[in-house]
């Protein structure tokens, strides 16, 4: 349990992302994290660099509503700042903390604190004994990790998460697998250093997706050389498609082609933004032309296709009636949110 967040176990699989603002600044800090909540953030993980971050902590922890996990390097004294701060985890890095001496004295706190400790290993800060033995990147990314997780074991830590990650995918996810079939403990996975909102989103789909449908990971991070929010919308949807996250509209949208009637591209970017944030399971279609439209809009709770001289709607797998191409997303809309509606009701009822 990161403070009332189950992970691993079968629990559901939970969206991380961290904050970028300086962590203390109290305010500011504050304020990302409600934002990232609001987007669909289930754990927080907030850097700490020095004494004056770690000051804020506990006012950090008590301020919000989800778990907060401090993320520690090079200085083991935070990471016991940290705790004594009430955060939910902390993340320490075997190639960055130090001697296992620095380890054992966090293992001290950790343990009558029941404070989750993830044992976290990025190919970029990976201990200098790898690189000075030529150790592959793959396997010393898995030796770093299956013997920092031994360490916190003999010195008492009862609550353990594990990660390994490297910039690229394919020995991301080979590590991953190894260290998967070497302990039980939980894992965090993820691409590092990923790169940019577009290439990034696509590293990460790939490297997270190809994981998750192996049933590996407990919780994702999304990296992304952007907005924070974009991580978690990223990795949000990404347990959407695999049919692992969060209830929520999913638009079903045709590429388009010289065939597509309407403005396909708006219409569902439109629909996307407008049904964001709800929860009802409704699959919507977007269609251009009469191809490969109807069957696809039949098949959506709710859907429109575009045609020659009007648009048909569909609800429910039934053509409820055909729409003038210049209304037909305010129809897809309107009966969209209407299904939405009926759904909450049904819930709270």
């Amino acid at each position: 349990m990161l403070r009332d967040v189950p992970v691993g176990g079968g629990a559901p699989i939970t969206v991380q992302s961290m904050t970028n603002t300086p962590t203390a600044d109290l305010d500011s800090t504050l304020d990302q994290v409600r934002h990232l909540v609001a987007a669909g953030c289930d754990i927080v993980r907030v850097a700490v660099p020095d004494m004056e971050a770690a000051a804020t902590l506990r006012r950090i922890v008590e301020g919000c509503t989800v778990p907060i996990v401090a993320d520690i390097h090079f200085d083991w004294k935070l990471a016991l700042k940290a705790m004594e701060a009430g955060v939910a985890g902390i993340r320490v890095n075997p190639g960055t903390i130090g001697s296992k001496k620095h380890l054992e004295e966090i293992a001290k706190v950790a343990s009558p604190t029941q404070t989750v400790v993830r044992v976290g290993v990025n190919a970029g800060s990976l201990e200098k004994r790898f690189k000075e033995n030529k150790v592959r990147e793959k396997d010393a990314l898995v030796q770093s990790a299956i013997e920092g997780l031994k360490l916190m074991e003999d010195f008492g830590v009862e609550k353990l998460k594990v990660s390994v990650k490297a910039s690229g995918v394919e020995e991301t996810v080979e590590a991953s697998r190894e260290v998967s079939e070497k302990t039980d403990w939980p894992m965090h996975v993820g691409i590092t250093e990923a790169g940019t909102l577009w290439s990034g989103t696509i590293k990460n789909a790939v490297g997270i997706g190809a994981l998750l449908a192996q049933g590996i990971g407990d919780t994702i991070r999304v990296s992304l050389s952007s907005d924070p929010l974009e991580e978690v919308r990223v990795g949000s949807k990404i347990l959407q498609v695999l049919g692992l996250g969060k209830e929520g509209p999913q638009v079903v949208s045709c590429p388009t082609c010289a065939r597509t009637r309407i403005d396909v591209i708006e219409i569902a970017e439109l629909a996307e933004k407008e049904l964001s944030g709800y929860r009802a399971p409704i699959r919507v279609a977007v269609m251009g032309c009469e191809v490969n439209g109807p069957g696809e809009a039949k098949s959506c709770d709710v859907g429109v296709t575009g045609g020659p001289e009007h648009g048909l709607l569909f609800v429910g797998g039934k053509l409820k009636k055909k729409v003038e191409l210049d209304s037909i997303a305010d129809e897809l809309l309107s009966e969209a949110k209407r299904l939405i509606n009926e759904y909450e009701e049904g819930k709270d009822a």
